[in-house]
């Protein structure tokens, strides 16, 4: 009996819904471990729900996380929008953003899971971001697009805004359809949306925020006005100036590039909201996803990412280019199926159409419908494929012996081919499946035609003269 990839990209169970995710490392007990706090989408009709719940993994294998429960319910019979997590001597503070964030109140614990009892109300805003210096003091970051970005200390309560440290819109902030007036502050080309996020890098203070393109992005298939990034700026003090640093992620999944270098995105890009964190001397992006026809069942991911200082004092995040040893330039990681199986998923265990960061080329809609059954083998799959649909997964590692035969599952079809392509979406083709109707919820396989080993991106390309619906891709693995 084959496994079921586990910890992949979304690397929570498919079933489980955490976007917002602020990744924290806490030595508890001797032990020290990744905890990520986020908003968590069981509202289903609209974002998040009324409880923030709490998931952990060891430094050494971020691809066995655990399920702590919930942690926090709301106080004020409200939904709970994206919260973070700090640590100060021996207690555990969790900024918890009532009201949809209109009222923030900092509950404690002694343990990293909580329960977070006590809350306390404050004075900041809409998306709270908390950083504890190597000195002690504490510093709160805050803002949305309706109105600019926060910062302040605070005091020792972890609650109060010290007397004469609120600094107001750091950033400049964006235009939105709900606030489209020029308030002397905004900048279209760079612009805080929301999300903010403080952490400290190589010695400097580092402002990560949900930033709102209003200018297109030709090379990464934007053009139209996008806030699926999430970006950066630096400063030697907390406060700012900040110096621009660049995009650490975008979440309209792998971008096809023409021969003008103009790309095309091949996910649903959507609202973004994350932090990095160094595990284990690896610096990682978190960030959230999107399943479904709209933004209520956002999942967590994760991608490695570089992190380099240059000669001139800039910081460098993402994917570095480097200049005889020097970065000189970083752009966004490419979103990945893979997350922490930095080596490429396993492909000879079942792998879920779940866990696709390329659905491309439906004349419908063709996206990942969401799952909520909370079993080890759930599978999500993906829907509304038609004629011409190609769905693909970066990376599988097949290993050193060449894989001699693949096998997939479909819930519904039509009479379909599947050409499997490797390394590209119009890349070499290493087998072809024939799917009738009557193949429906059983295991189709074929030989390959083709020696594949090592890591490669995979695709699955259905062909068909039906029209509409062809079919829903649930599992795949090869043999």
């Amino acid at each position: 009996m084959k496994d079921f990839i586990k910890g992949a990209n979304p690397y929570m169970p498919l079933w489980e819904h955490v976007p917002d995710g602020e990744p924290r490392v806490f030595e508890h007990n001797g032990e020290k471990r990744v905890y990520v706090y986020g908003s968590h989408d069981i509202a289903i009709t609209e974002y998040c729900g009324r409880n923030y719940v709490v998931w952990s993994a060891p430094v050494d294998d971020l691809t066995d996380w655990t399920y702590h429960g919930v942690a926090y319910e709301t106080h004020y019979d409200s939904i709970l929008y994206a919260p973070d997590v700090v640590k100060k001597g021996d207690t555990y503070y969790m900024y918890a953003a009532e009201h949809k964030g209109s009222l923030v109140v900092v509950a404690s614990s002694k343990n990293p899971w909580g329960p977070f009892e006590n809350p306390v109300e404050t004075k900041l805003g809409f998306d709270p971001g908390v950083l504890v210096d190597d000195d002690g003091r504490v510093y709160a970051y805050w803002g949305g697009c309706a109105a600019p970005c926060y910062i302040a200390e605070l005091e020792e309560d972890m609650a109060t805004i010290k007397e004469d440290t609120l600094v107001s819109n750091p950033l400049g902030h964006s235009t939105c359809p709900w606030n489209p007036v020029d308030d002397g502050h905004i900048s279209l080309i760079d612009a805080f949306f929301e999300a903010s996020s403080p952490r400290k890098v190589m010695g400097k203070y580092v402002y990560l925020y949900s930033k709102r393109y209003e200018k297109p992005i030709p090379e990464l298939g934007v053009y139209e006005p996008n806030n699926g990034f999430l970006s950066y700026r630096f400063s030697d003090s907390p406060f700012g100036p900040f110096h621009d640093g660049g995009d650490v992620s975008f979440n309209g999944g792998e971008i096809i590039k023409d021969a003008a270098g103009c790309g095309t995105m091949t996910y649903q890009w959507g609202n973004n909201h994350g932090s990095i964190m160094e595990v284990n001397g690896q610096w990682y992006i978190f960030y959230h996803r999107q399943t479904g026809t709209n933004e209520y069942s956002r999942q967590a991911m994760l991608e490695p990412v570089d992190v380099a200082m240059g000669k001139d004092g800039n910081l460098y995040i993402g994917d570095i280019t480097f200049l005889n040893g020097e970065p000189v330039s970083s752009k966004p990681v490419e979103m990945t199926s893979q997350g922490p199986h930095i080596n490429g998923l396993d492909a000879y265990k079942w792998i879920s159409a779940g866990y696709a960061c390329h659905i491309y080329g439906s004349r419908m809609r063709a996206y990942v419908k969401p799952g909520y059954e909370q079993t080890d083998t759930i599978s999500t799959p993906v829907v509304g494929i038609t004629d011409g649909t190609t769905v693909g997964f970066r990376y599988l590692q097949f290993g050193s012996n060449t894989a001699k035969k693949v096998e997939l599952v479909l819930d519904c079809c039509k009479d379909t081919d599947i050409n499997v392509r490797v390394d590209s979406y119009m890349g070499r083709i290493v087998s072809t499946i024939h799917i009738s109707a009557s193949d429906s919820e059983t295991i189709s396989s074929a030989e390959l035609t083709s020696a594949v080993i090592g890591k490669h991106a995979v695709y699955f390309e259905f062909v068909s003269s039906e029209e509409g619906e062809i079919a829903v891709f649930n599992r795949f693995s090869f043999s």
